[in-house]
């Protein structure tokens, strides 16, 4: 007060200090989006991560307006493996075994909402054959139906269903089935079903392929037969014939393993275009369904192997294809690690398994005594081993990883536009054509019934007091992607 100040002065003192003012409360609006982001890292998991950035638009915005915090949290968090489907089967008999992330209660909510039993997948009026699981990449199983001759890809997490009709059999097939992937950037609206398929034939190592992409194109695109690459060395009598596994998909590409010769094919899906890169030596000399590709968490193609399924002796070698000093692209041997670190070596008959490799995680199975299995993760750059599953595991198997939402991508697109788009392959009339098989047309739907009805099933929530009801609804609208 003013008294006070003025006896203080009288008497040679200091005036006595001002109070400081209140400080203003701290509210969401306040906080700056680095220390958002930086608190978001800290997550378990990425289904976390989904429920907090849908709380409140200022928490999506942080999220959506940095490009580099989606590297950063996948850089810090292992790929967010939700099961696997067993194969092979149909998928009457062919059961999801789900990720028992009971700590996690976002990860079991993911769980409980998806459609894991793939319920959206049309009938096929009852046939025996039905629906065949081909392979999972990108959170979208793809899936074969020889009754219907359609194909699929399905996401269980957004029930996202795209279905395709199959190429024509008189102009892509040729004594054997082809194999489908799909390729899924949904952020930028692109979808694309790639059919490839190799001809056995002695010396030669023909291929064809056919590309399915909805945004520029109602039917199949099939392009010639071409040579691919053949292998250095040729056959032995009796071996002939040019065989491959199934191929693996990884980003861009698919690679597939030759069947007895030290080589794998390549597909370049982006420019459709075929090369083959040779074994390095360590893999030419052990079967090669000891091995598996995938590649590193900085995007480097991998290969991992045992040379010796005995837990007890054996060794778990990792190889990385990367320029060496000089520029020249080869394999390079990166790690080696004793299999005895994965497995009890006090029991009887162990061995491990290399089931896949998927953004520098190794997924090993191990058994004892040919019984039950066990799935282990083990990070290539930290060496941590995780038990994923323990005593349920059945391989071989297809692990199921949850994509990156892309409700958290900004696409400089309104929140509101963003809306579902469920695609599907329905059989026209007949043409009159003479009465051959009825032809397909491809179909959307951007409905908010079908987005409604594409709920996760308690995935996320909008628990916040002060959204409004508009951006809730709106909110909503994305979280059903």
């Amino acid at each position: 007060s003013s008294s006070s100040t003025a006896m203080a002065s009288e008497l040679g003192l200091a005036p006595p200090a001002k109070r400081p003012l209140a400080a203003a409360p701290t509210t969401i609006t306040g906080i700056g989006d680095d220390l958002l982001r930086g608190i978001f890292l800290l997550l378990p998991s990425l289904p976390s991560l989904v429920r907090a950035a849908l709380a409140c638009r200022t928490f999506l915005g942080a999220v959506r307006s940095s490009p580099a915090f989606r590297g950063r949290f996948l850089a810090l968090h292992p790929p967010q493996l939700l099961g696997f489907f067993i194969c092979p089967s149909r998928i009457a008999s062919h059961p999801f075994v789900p990720s028992r992330g009971r700590s996690d209660p976002d990860l079991a909510a993911a769980v409980r909402g998806a459609d894991f039993f793939l319920t959206r997948l049309p009938e096929d009026g009852g046939s025996s054959r039905g629906w065949h699981f081909e392979t999972c990449y990108g959170g979208y199983a793809v899936l074969l139906n020889q009754t219907t001759d359609q194909v699929a890809a399905y996401n269980p997490l957004t029930q996202a269903l795209h279905l395709f009709p199959q190429p024509a059999a008189d102009k892509i097939l040729f004594r054997g089935l082809p194999e489908y992937y799909f390729f899924s950037e949904e952020d930028q609206g692109v979808l694309r079903m790639v059919c490839v398929q190799h001809r056995n034939t002695s010396w030669q190592v023909p291929a064809r392929i056919a590309v399915y992409s909805p945004a520029t194109s109602s039917e199949w695109q099939i392009l010639p037969w071409v040579e691919t690459p053949p292998p250095l060395q040729p056959e032995e009598d009796g071996q002939k014939v040019i065989t491959f596994y199934p191929g693996t998909q990884v980003k861009g590409f698919v690679y597939w393993k030759h069947t007895s010769q030290a080589y794998v094919l390549i597909l370049n899906t982006a420019t459709l275009q075929f090369s083959r890169v040779d074994l390095p030596p360590f893999f030419e000399e052990i079967e090669t369904v000891q091995f598996m590709l995938g590649q590193t968490k900085d995007g480097e193609l991998c290969m991992v192997g045992a040379d010796d399924n005995d837990g007890k002796t054996g060794m778990l070698v990792v190889c990385v294809w990367r320029a060496d000093e000089h520029g020249v692209e080869k394999w390079m041997l990166e790690h080696t690690f004793a299999l005895s670190i994965f497995i009890d070596a006090t029991e009887d008959d162990s061995t491990v398994q290399v089931d896949a490799i998927i953004d520098g995680y190794v997924y090993l199975s191990t058994k004892y005594s040919g019984q039950a299995e066990s799935l282990l993760s083990f990070c290539l750059e930290t060496a941590k081993l995780t038990k994923l599953f323990d005593g349920t595991y059945t391989s071989p198997s297809h692990p199921y990883i949850m994509a990156w939402p892309s409700s958290l991508v900004d696409n400089k697109a309104s929140p509101c536009s963003k809306i579902p788009v469920y695609r599907r392959m329905v059989k026209a009339k007949s043409s009159g054509r003479g009465g051959g098989d009825p032809e397909f047309s491809y179909q959307e739907f951007r409905t908010h019934k079908a987005a409604r009805a594409s709920s996760t099933g308690g995935l996320l929530s909008i628990t916040e007091e002060d959204v409004s009801e508009d951006e809730q609804n709106e909110l909503t609208d994305i979280e059903r992607q």
